[in-house]
């Protein structure tokens, strides 16, 4: 059986000793790595309270047996979509930064997570095979992230491509929320409910060129760093999404 969310079953979700990603609701068991993960790192024991969610916004509250399988304590959740998807993508930086920037992004509730490919000022290039290494090193940390923010859906971390076809996603698609893409700079608009896709530039920004008819928009009164910049618009469109509910 299934049931839609509401209070009780949100706040099991949060008081769950720990939160896991299963391919099956019905049968839910854990992959080798995070059974090892529940077992090692959480050091979970026999009959603790956890919950699994297949990533599309359903989930379901479990206990843990002690041979370490999955037992089922309720039923089948669904959680509501967003009323509109966030999209933010950034021109990675180097070092760590990327990796914080995405799981921080994902935190925070953003839906998709697009890194900028040949941006004109970026020293860091992910490109080809590169990029694509990059991205699934992104994938796992957006999908621990989740797991530790009680997220019933993955955000979409995107292969690394250049700022005009992220801006051409977001035009053509569902995931793009607002259908434009708008570019952060300080002499921009302040950001508002109609922001719903940024994209955040390297530490040397981007050119005139680069950026074209985008509408530019202000993240605050100050010069931030990428990574900053990045966390700033995903709480301001966050902020803006709840507040329009």
């Amino acid at each position: 059986m299934t049931r839609a969310a509401g209070a009780p079953a949100t706040a099991s979700l949060r008081a769950a000793s720990a939160h896991f990603f299963v391919p099956d609701l019905v049968a839910p068991t854990l992959d080798e790595a995070d059974a090892h993960h529940a077992r090692t790192v959480l050091r979970l024991a026999a009959h603790e309270p956890v919950t699994v969610s297949d990533g599309r916004g359903a989930w379901r509250p479990c206990r843990l047996a002690r041979d370490g399988a999955l037992e089922p304590t309720g039923e089948i959740v669904h959680e509501p979509a967003p009323r509109w998807p966030l999209m933010v993508a950034f021109a990675p930086v180097k070092g760590e930064r990327p990796e914080w920037t995405v799981q921080k992004l994902t935190e925070l509730g953003v839906d998709v997570i697009a890194p900028i490919s040949g941006a004109r000022h970026a020293v860091v290039r992910w490109e080809g095979e590169r990029g694509g290494r990059q991205a699934e090193r992104l994938r796992r940390v957006a999908r621990e992230a989740a797991m530790q923010s009680r997220r019933t859906r993955l955000p979409e971390v995107r292969d690394p491509a250049p700022l005009d076809a992220i801006a051409s996603l977001a035009a053509a698609s569902r995931e793009g929320a607002a259908g434009v893409l708008a570019v952060a700079d300080p002499a921009g608009v302040p950001l508002d409910a109609s922001h719903r896709a940024v994209a955040i530039g390297p530490e040397g920004g981007f050119t005139d060129d680069e950026i074209g008819a985008a509408p530019r928009v202000a993240l605050g009164d100050t010069i931030l760093r990428a990574e900053t910049a990045a966390l700033a618009a995903a709480t301001l469109m966050a902020h803006a999404r709840r507040a329009a509910s």
